[in-house]
């Protein structure tokens, strides 16, 4: 969802620094349900970013860091 939300906000951004907000506010206002997609685009990077926490909190709680393969496929999938 963070792909076509982000595309479908560049599509209608200026990164102007003069028209910055004014775009953000086109976005908002004018875009059909241009307000949904960005409040998606942001929560969703939050989402995320809770989502690695509860990850790497539950790994170190089971002690999941202990074990040599889970731990190598583990850095192979962050750095895919």
């Amino acid at each position: 969802t963070q792909l076509g939300t982000g595309l479908f906000l560049a599509m209608h951004f200026t990164a102007d620094t003069a028209l910055s907000f004014a775009s953000v506010a086109h976005i908002c206002r004018d875009v059909q349900y241009g307000w949904l997609i960005r409040n998606i685009h942001a929560n969703g990077a939050s989402m995320f970013f809770i989502c690695i926490y509860l990850h790497i909190g539950r790994g170190l709680y089971y002690g999941s860091y202990l074990y040599k393969e889970t731990w190598n496929t583990g850095v192979v999938l962050l750095l895919l």
